[in-house]
């Protein structure tokens, strides 16, 4: 009876297609690793959509976004870094409160979806909502231009739950060139990144805040990767030898995130992908393989850009079929160590050393240099705080003492 059980057993697995073998595989290793996201723009669905009326959107049935919950369970997404973005066109206005309500907007699914989504702000948050069978749900603000020239705001953000912010969006701030300046359709104002925007990455590295370096200029690229005490990441960016699209990230950059122990995480938009409105399955994979042949399979990870773009490839049209990369990849010879690594290991680890940091930089204390006045004087800002025998004086001055200030933290934290 064994031997004709043995025997039929290896009759089905000669007749099973290989395809659907490594989807077995690659479901099993979703069960065992979370599959760690690394952008999704759901709530800036849930703002266009609906102004963020949660009360009048039920995620069990709707069918206008990449995203609801049975694509989220059959997708097995185990945990995901929710986008709080609001346009470049805030700036100077009303970004602040506008980030603030798509925060506010992440909570509030969480509570309303107990029994989906945990919410999570570290590592050990992440493992302890996936072995309760839950999607943890992290933040990360999309686009610098949230914070308003304040540190003070950057860490009130922090204080809700931001855990990364990409520094710039698609256009400058008045402290960090964006993406477009390598593009030639956008001037760059600040040489990648002024004194007040180093700050700003010095800051995110007391608090334990990922540097998000999407939508960033290669320049900035650079400069951030010198500097940060941390890892950094890519939420949703893909290699620029597969595709050369501004917002993908060349193989030198590539070679120095692996120095630095930073992660990649691959987009899925049809754009980035073939520098095309169409991709399929197997490109994606691609730039997955590109990556880690030059950075090694512990730089890389999953960030789909799901409901954020809006041509996404055949065979990956919405959260539930991230599966079909994972076995795209195991079909194409990766290890069951380095699948899991791309999952969700490399961004703990990501997580986990910027927890360090922080720990580490708790004696140091935080930045309040304000951004000099003249960097960002607009009709939207007042100048309380500021001396009044002018801005260009008040400017000198607080650049003077804020590279003053940086040199002693850089010596005292040696």
């Amino acid at each position: 009876m064994l031997l004709l059980s043995a025997v039929c057993l290896a009759l089905w697995v000669s007749c099973c297609p290989a395809e659907d073998t490594n989807m077995t595989t690659a479901l099993r290793l979703m069960s065992e690793t979370p599959l760690i996201d690394g952008h999704n723009d759901l709530p800036w669905q849930f703002r266009k959509q609906f102004n963020n009326k949660l009360s009048e959107v039920d995620l069990y049935t709707l069918s206008t976004t990449h995203t609801n919950i049975p694509k989220i369970k059959e997708g097995r997404l185990g945990a995901q870094f929710w986008s709080a973005y609001v346009p470049c066109d805030t700036q100077f206005k009303d970004a602040v409160r506008q980030t603030l309500e798509q925060i506010d907007i992440v909570h509030r699914m969480c509570q309303k979806y107990p029994e989906v989504f945990q919410f999570a702000t570290s590592a050990a948050e992440i493992e302890a909502a996936f072995e309760a069978n839950k999607t943890a749900s992290l933040i990360g603000v999309e686009g610098g231009h949230s914070i308003d020239s304040s540190l003070g705001t950057l860490r009130i953000m922090y204080w809700l739950g931001v855990r990364y912010m990409t520094l710039t969006h698609s256009c400058n701030t008045p402290w960090a060139d964006n993406w477009l300046v390598d593009t030639g359709s956008h001037q760059a104002e600040n040489g990648g990144l002024s004194e007040f925007g180093k700050a700003v990455v010095m800051e995110m590295n007391r608090l334990g805040m990922l540097i998000d370096l999407a939508h960033v200029p290669v320049e900035v690229m650079n400069q951030v990767l010198s500097m940060s005490r941390a890892p950094v990441i890519f939420s949703h960016s893909s290699a620029y030898e597969v595709c050369k699209h501004k917002r993908n990230v060349p193989d030198d950059v590539i070679r120095i995130v692996k120095e630095k122990r930073g992660v990649i995480m691959v987009n899925f938009y049809n754009d980035y992908v073939t520098c095309s409105e169409k991709a399929t399955i197997s490109d994606v994979a691609d730039h997955f393989d590109h990556l880690k042949k030059i950075g090694g399979p512990e730089i890389i990870g999953f960030g789909g850009d799901y409901d954020g773009v809006t041509r996404m490839p055949d065979g990956l049209e919405d959260v539930s079929k991230v599966p079909n990369v994972v076995a795209e990849l195991l079909r194409r010879g990766w290890s069951e160590t380095d699948v899991k690594s791309a999952l969700g290991n490399n961004l703990l680890r990501v997580l986990r050393e910027a927890e360090k940091v922080r720990d580490d930089m708790k004696k140091t204390q935080p930045g309040d240099m304000p951004i000099p006045l003249e960097e960002v004087t607009n009709p939207c800002r007042t100048n309380t705080g500021y001396p009044e025998n002018g801005a260009a004086s008040t400017g000198s001055l607080s650049t003077l003492t804020l590279l003053l200030a940086l040199a002693l933290v850089a010596l005292l934290t040696r």
